[in-house]
């Protein structure tokens, strides 16, 4: 992260972080692929290759 802010109550404990919203905007991205991974870390797998050629064999795509 660039450059972070604390925010502090009057006895000086830490109560909240300003940072620039690029770093917050990325946190964000990364914090909702990490959620879509554990969501779905049980779901079956199958090689792209496969999935192109049932694409391609619906119709679906012409590569």
């Amino acid at each position: 992260m660039n450059e972070v802010q604390y925010v502090i109550d009057s006895a000086g404990n830490k109560t909240a972080v300003i940072v620039p919203i690029e770093d917050y905007e990325e946190f964000l991205e990364d914090r909702y692929f990490n959620r879509a991974a554990e969501e779905n870390k049980d779901e079956p797998n199958r090689p792209l290759e496969d999935v192109v050629n049932e694409l391609r064999d619906s119709g679906e795509i012409d590569v």
